[in-house]
């Protein structure tokens, strides 16, 4: 039962006793010489001056708020002694869950709405819109009640969802560190990895363990996890760059923490290999080879598809179409994934690059699962 349901009036010799609260919800035990007082003599004994210009609002036992008039009395052997009153000249109204409040004050918080409502504290409370996404009020965030019309609140149990590495977790609430996603989601958050945090629109950017993630931002994707100082052979002591790319490529590849390279094979065809290349859940690895063919007139001839050393596999099996493509690195057969930007987004020379290519990878590989 909520601290409001269990304050009473006292019984026996505190029988004079009332509870008082003013615009906090906080109650406070306040003394009172009649059983049967006005309005105005419940404000003067709670301290209000002048008490004619106070409101006071009688609490009944349903969580209901009554307006109390100055000159309307309140038989305290019948009813319950709980009162909110607070200098004021004039109430607003609000609606909680259907149930329709009288406020004496232009501005609400959400933990003023949680208390009048005896909302849980594991469900989210929302204004309602019209036309638009109902809004999610915070405890600390404050709503005008002066606004045309009655703001309505409503609660409900939330569930944020986030995908780690393929592994989609339930949240209880919206922020959470990046530590206890990974440690959810079935990964050892003590192992040495580079963390990755996806946005839609936006690049990836790295993260700490301590990170807190907002799963409230708009548009949150997913937790990346590559593995720190993975050597599989692959790369070269000093990688290759035999060909430079864009200030932006290679400040973005920087970024990624992957080992990378530009190279050059004998028939003339331009690679850029990124190793231990991240891929989501669902295929028969975590990494892979990821070569990008780049033109020697990029970026004003566009990069096309992607290609993977060795093919990738569904672990679910099933062929992966339009993966006919074929390139050779280091007498390595390369199999490459041709996709296509759409009549809507060709390449665009002064937007697009590696940057933008390896967005398309990543959308590609995870439309495969059903990411």
């Amino acid at each position: 039962m909520s601290p409001l349901a269990n304050a009473v009036v006292r019984h026996g010799h505190d029988r004079h006793l009332i509870e008082v609260a003013d615009e906090t919800l906080s109650f406070r035990s306040v003394r009172i010489d009649d059983l049967t007082p006005t309005g105005a003599q419940l404000a003067h004994a709670a301290g209000s001056k002048p008490p004619d210009s106070a409101v006071v609002l009688q609490m009944l036992a349903d969580g209901a708020l009554e307006t109390v008039r100055p000159d309307e009395t309140v038989d305290l052997r019948k009813a319950d002694g709980r009162f909110v009153i607070v200098q004021s000249d004039r109430l607003y109204l609000l609606s909680i869950e259907g149930n329709r409040f009288e406020w004496p004050c232009r501005a609400v918080s959400g933990g003023l709405v949680r208390k009048l409502g005896t909302i849980d504290a594991d469900k989210a409370i929302y204004l309602q819109r019209v036309n638009e996404p109902d809004r999610l009020i915070g405890d600390h965030d404050l709503v005008d009640l002066d606004a045309l019309g009655i703001e309505s609140f409503i609660a409900r149990r939330t569930i944020w969802k986030l995908n780690v590495h393929g592994v989609v977790i339930d949240v209880a609430m919206p922020k959470i560190s990046a530590r206890e996603a990974i440690k959810q989601a079935g990964f050892d958050p003590d192992k040495a990895w580079h963390i990755f945090f996806k946005v839609v629109g936006e690049k990836k950017r790295e993260v700490e363990l301590d990170t807190i993630l907002d799963l409230e931002t708009p548009g949150i994707e997913k937790l990346r996890l590559l593995p720190k100082n993975v050597d599989n052979g692959e790369a070269h002591a000093a990688p290759r760059r035999d060909f430079d790319l864009l200030g932006e490529d290679m400040t973005y590849l920087r970024q990624l923490g992957l080992i990378w390279e530009t190279l050059v094979e004998i028939d003339g065809r331009r690679w850029l290999l990124l190793h231990n290349y991240p891929v989501p859940a669902g295929y028969t690895v975590t990494t892979t080879l990821l070569a990008l063919e780049v033109p020697p007139a990029y970026p004003g001839a566009q990069i096309y598809g992607f290609y993977a050393y060795p093919p990738l596999a569904l672990a679910a099996g099933g062929e992966i179409a339009s993966t006919q493509m074929r390139g050779v690195i280091r007498r390595n057969e390369f199999h490459g994934w041709s996709r296509n930007r759409g009549q809507g987004a060709p390449w665009n020379a002064e937007k697009d690059n590696v940057v933008t290519q390896l967005a398309l990878v990543e959308a590609a590989l995870t439309k495969e699962v059903g990411e």
